[in-house]
């Protein structure tokens, strides 16, 4: 086994992805340094990160349950932690959004904007419900994930981190290649969300959460100049079709949970100003590429890590 197969050897795939996109993330931020105020203190945190997921990987195969639970769920904290680097890095690497395209293409297509045209269909009650699953967005591959891990099916558990991670770093690459901010903004006055989208009760607070989860938090003076441009893939489309078609792959007890929200998840981004439709478009060839890029991956890490142990084996047997 050579040294690096050695270093890697503790490591599942996921690990390998996390790993590898935030050494990319940390060599980007130097590429960028002269854009990015304080790009040392990211590349640093990245490097903390890195160094946290071997040893985290090292205890999970070597101690308890406890570690092995741990190492387990850890990723989840990584796709914010990426995402808010996005932040700076996106308008650094490619600073031209791309909003009149895609506005121009669903035009083309429908031969009006989706959602001006969808607010004749607006209610308070329906834009409460929309809001509402919209906001559990990121907690809809968690569900699936303790779903699995409670019936013990870790083949499965693993394999819906592995999509889930790679997928999200993928929409990633998406947001700096085509940039954009979405309806909200361009389409829409954005101050006046409250006024023609009310909802009944908890609508206004999931909206600052969200707001402030983009980096326009309450009083942002332009919040078009400084929201998170995340608009294209439709990351909330890619995701949540993944965890849909994998809760049906794997027959979780949450699937026709997961079906139901993530149906209305998805009119949600187009009804509630996120999205325009072309991004759901190019969110599902996303779902679409995902999955098999995934278990690609798995099978050839897994095999890459095989024969590092077989090459040990044959080595040690040489040696007697």
């Amino acid at each position: 086994m050579n040294t690096i197969q050695r270093r890697f050897s503790a490591l599942e795939t996921t690990d390998f992805v996390n790993v590898s996109f935030f050494t990319l993330l940390a060599l980007a931020m130097i590429g960028c340094a002269r854009a990015i105020p304080l790009w040392w203190m990211y590349v640093l945190f990245d490097i903390a990160v890195i160094i946290a997921i071997f040893v985290l990987a090292i205890k999970a195969s070597t101690r308890g349950h406890r570690w092995r639970l741990v190492h387990g769920f850890y990723m989840m904290l990584c796709i914010p932690i990426a995402f808010s680097q996005a932040y700076h890095l996106v308008p650094a690497l490619n600073p031209n959004d791309i909003d009149q395209v895609l506005i121009g293409i669903d035009r083309a297509v429908f031969g009006v904007n989706p959602t001006q045209w969808l607010f004749r269909f607006s209610h308070p009650v329906l834009t409460e419900i929309l809001q509402l699953c919209y906001a559990t967005f990121y907690f809809l591959p968690l569900v699936l994930a303790v779903d699995l891990y409670r019936k013990k099916r870790m083949h499965a558990f693993r394999t819906v981190f592995l999509v889930t991670t790679l997928g999200f770093y993928l929409s990633y690459f998406g947001y700096a290649a085509f940039p954009a901010i979405g309806p909200r903004f361009t389409l829409h006055e954005f101050q006046n969300t409250e006024t023609e989208l009310p909802g009944v009760l908890l609508t206004t607070a999931l909206r600052i959460y969200t707001n402030t989860g983009e980096s326009i938090p309450p009083g942002t003076v332009h919040p078009e100049r400084t929201v998170q441009r995340d608009a294209f893939p439709s990351g909330h489309t890619q995701m949540t079709l993944l965890v849909m078609f994998l809760a049906f792959r794997y027959r979780a007890r949450t699937r026709w949970w997961l079906w139901i929200v993530g149906s209305l998840l998805l009119v949600a981004t187009v009804y509630l100003r996120y999205h325009y439709v072309v991004d759901l478009a190019a969110g599902t060839v996303f779902a679409i590429a995902t999955y098999p890029l995934a278990l690609a991956l798995d099978r050839r890490f897994k095999k890459w890590k095989a024969q590092g142990t077989q090459d040990e084996a044959d080595e040690i047997d040489a040696g007697a």
